[in-house]
């Protein structure tokens, strides 16, 4: 257990951990800060605390709009800026057209985060997940295992959902991993995907498998058009809250995450989904696994999508 973890952001995703944290005994106490009027973390926590007794867990928070909240947090999970809304005409924004408001909310987070807990480990979920973790890492300035993004565990649980509901099988039963950008050229990785230690392709056909890897691919998209309005939020939740267990508890667990490559997968300098072990420290070791040249080439796609949205980072950035 941690003394103290921080959310940044307490919408539908910061919702889930405020109640999360304190119910799986995560942290002695649960920092929540939101700009959003009257003053929302703080009735969003009482409102938590004030039903815990009937759950059966203790409670304290420190909630408020300011970042001073955060202070001596020992994690921080950041889930700050605007989600993906429907269009008049039913279209669906890209993460990439979030952009430019969420750069600035990320600069606020960045400065409230290194003026009130410098050493804490963050792990980002806010979209669009490469270029926000990739603009907190210029202003954190921090080495790359305490800071990394939350999304290959949620793409890769939604492809394990896919293939276990496919294959009639428990999703327990599921390996699966997602590599690339938290975006449409994310890659699937077919190779990696096996069903109680045996290759997927013993249960499921070609047909099938690429059926479910375009679905993946779309999947959060597909949750925001069903719900009309917002976006997943339980599952990135359960995600986040799945890397910080394996933090607060040295799990030494390998899990997808978006880390800083430094000439792993032949990228230097840029996040990208990768398997990696996280650990007491953060995301102690990027792991490089063999790839079929399809999945190379699936990957070099990405990778080049996430190259161009850093240099939309970059010329946003120096425009503010």
């Amino acid at each position: 257990m941690f003394d103290k973890i921080g959310v940044i952001g307490g919408g539908m995703i910061g919702g889930v951990l405020c109640q999360e944290i304190p119910k799986r005994r995560l942290a002695r106490t649960l920092a929540l800060v939101d700009i959003a009027p009257p003053d929302m973390a703080k009735g969003k926590c009482l409102d938590i605390a004030a039903g815990s007794s009937v759950v059966g867990f203790d409670a304290s928070y420190d909630a408020g709009k300011g970042y001073e909240v955060l202070k001596d947090c020992q994690l921080i999970i950041n889930t700050a800026g605007v989600p993906r809304k429907p269009k008049p005409d039913g279209t669906l924004p890209t993460r990439e057209e979030l952009l430019s408001i969420n750069l600035r909310i990320t600069n606020a987070v960045g400065e409230g985060i290194n003026e009130n807990c410098p050493k804490a480990i963050v792990i980002s979920i806010a979209n669009p997940l490469d270029a926000i973790v990739y603009r907190l890492s210029q202003i954190l300035g921090r080495n790359r295992d305490t800071l990394f993004g939350m999304a290959g565990v949620l793409d890769s649980a939604r492809y394990r959902y896919f293939v276990a509901e496919a294959a009639g099988v428990s999703v327990e039963n599921v390996e699966a991993l997602v590599l690339g950008g938290h975006g449409d050229t994310m890659v699937p990785i077919r190779s990696a995907c096996r069903i109680a230690g045996m290759p997927v392709n013993l249960f499921l056909n070609d047909e099938t498998l690429t059926a479910i890897e375009n679905r993946t691919r779309k999947a959060g998209g597909e949750v925001v058009k069903l719900l009309g309005t917002g976006s997943a939020f339980v599952s990135p939740a359960w995600s986040a809250l799945e890397m910080a267990e394996a933090i607060i508890y040295d799990k030494k667990k390998v899990l997808a995450v978006s880390a800083r490559c430094e000439g792993e997968y032949g990228v230097d300098g840029l996040f990208l989904g990768v398997p990696a072990i996280v650990g007491a420290s953060g995301m102690e070791k990027v792991i490089e696994i063999p790839l079929t040249e399809g999945e190379k080439k699936l990957l070099g796609v990405s990778i080049e999508a996430v190259k161009k949205t850093a240099a939309e980072v970059d010329s946003i950035v120096a425009s503010l």
